[in-house]
This record gives C-alpha cells, sequence and structure tokens, in this order.
C-alpha cells in the first residue's frame, strides 16, 4: 500500500508547523515529516538597492525537486531530503536519507500553490489565523529564536511576507479539504485531523457496496459517490 500524504499548509506563523509536528507526535513511526523549508535554493548575493531577498515567493522554493521525492515515497523508494542553512542562506544537497512510511507529512506556506505539489497530497489541511497574530508570532520567533531585528522582521514582512501572502497563500486556501484555526488548541486540532481521516464514507458509510472502504485503501473521496464523503481508514 503506497504512503498517504497529508499536507497542512497556511501563512507565516499560523500555527501549520506547529500542528504538523502535533500529528508527527502522535503517529510516531508511522509518518514521515518533510517541511517546504528544506528545499529552499541557495539565496543570491545580497541586494544592492535595499531590497531584501522574497523568501515568500513560490520561486524562491525548489518544489520540483521536492515533488520528485514525494513521487518516489510514494512509489516506495527512499530518497535523500536536501537542508537549507539559514545561517550561510545555501541549500546543502543529500542531507538526510529518509524511507517511506505510511504516513507522509508535508507543511509549508506554498505548498499549495504548485499545481506539482498538490497532485501528491490525499489530504489538504489549511491553518489560519488573524493577521495580526500571525504577525506578532513572527516578530516574537524571529528577534528570539533567529536573532534578528525588530525593524528586520517588520521590514521583511511589509515587503515580502504580507504582499506574498496575500497573492499566493491566502488564495490556496480554496484547495484545502478542511480549514483550522490556528489560535485554538493544538491538541484539538489534531484530534479533528485524525477524526476525518479515519471517518468512513458520509453517503454509503463505507461498507463497500458502493465504494472501496473500509478496508486499507486510504482515499480522499468516495470513488463511486462523487465525493460525497471519504473512506479513510489506514489510521488507527
Amino acid at each position: 500500500m503506497r504512503p498517504f500524504v497529508l499536507a497542512v499548509a497556511g501563512g507565516t506563523a499560523s500555527g501549520k508547523s506547529t500542528l504538523a509536528d502535533a500529528i508527527k507526535a502522535k503517529l510516531g513511526s508511522r509518518a514521515l515529516s518533510i517541511t517546504h523549508d528544506l528545499y529552499y535554493k541557495t539565496a543570491p548575493p545580497k541586494l544592492g538597492d535595499g531590497r531584501l531577498y522574497n523568501y515568500d515567493h513560490p520561486d524562491a522554493l525548489d518544489s520540483i525537486l521536492l515533488a520528485e521525492h514525494l513521487g518516489d515515497l510514494k512509489r516506495g523508494q527512499g530518497v535523500v531530503l536536501p537542508r537549507y542553512d539559514f545561517v550561510t542562506s545555501v541549500q546543502v544537497l543529500n542531507a538526510t536519507p529518509v524511507e517511506p512510511r505510511p504516513v507522509i507529512l508535508v507543511d509549508g506556506i506554498l505548498i499549495l500553490a504548485e499545481p506539482i505539489l498538490r497532485e501528491h497530497f490525499d489530504f489538504v489541511v489549511f491553518v489560519e489565523a488573524p493577521d495580526d497574530v500571525r504577525l506578532g508570532r513572527r516578530v516574537r520567533r524571529d528577534t528570539t529564536d533567529r536573532g534578528q531585528t525588530l525593524d528586520y522582521v517588520l521590514d521583511q514582512y511589509l515587503d515580502t511576507v504580507k504582499p506574498m501572502h496575500d497573492e499566493f497563500v491566502a488564495p490556496s486556501v480554496k484547495h484545502a479539504h478542511i480549514v483550522l484555526d490556528g489560535t485554538k488548541p493544538v491538541d484539538g486540532l489534531v484530534e479533528t485531523v485524525l477524526k476525518r481521516v479515519r471517518g468512513k464514507c458520509e453517503n454509503c458509510g463505507g461498507g463497500g457496496s458502493v465504494c472501496d472502504g473500509p478496508g486499507d485503501r486510504l482515499l480522499v473521496d468516495c470513488p463511486r459517490c462523487e465525493g460525497h464523503g471519504h473512506t479513510f481508514r489506514v489510521l488507527p
């Protein structure tokens, strides 16, 4: 049985990575977690006109490589994940070898903006939070954990983060199966996601007479019920 790919998307500091990490912790060794951040391309030399490098545009990430890795993992093949050094702004290829797991978690702000990635996702969660909440979280994170100045964080947010969110991230919510509130306790969000991917088809009950459930197969849409329900059965 091929792995089930669960995508967790949302804007910066929305709570998506926290949710993805919590789902991974819940599933343990049954899940492999991959973040889109690993696939940042090496940044060019500092721009001389005062502009900040745009890490929030889809072109900043090697989504083609991530799509290739997801395809290999779904075929049962191991891959070697890259790593991005945020200190030197350099992508390190062939950094971490991994093997397929029953569930592959993919998270990132731009994963739904790329059609070549969306085609690999079996179920998509979008985590949203108000702009002021996300900005506050980002300021706290980047000044405390990443050593950035408040001025830098605010300039980056206004120059690239917010415009790219409005252009690419926010519209991509239309590709999600469920939208969750990133201000809510994460334990409850985890249970909401797992409940959805455990459920039988809402239309035919997953009894097997109409759809393919309720065995070990995991499908987003009931193939004979025209998307009325789901037959997710692989997560205990």
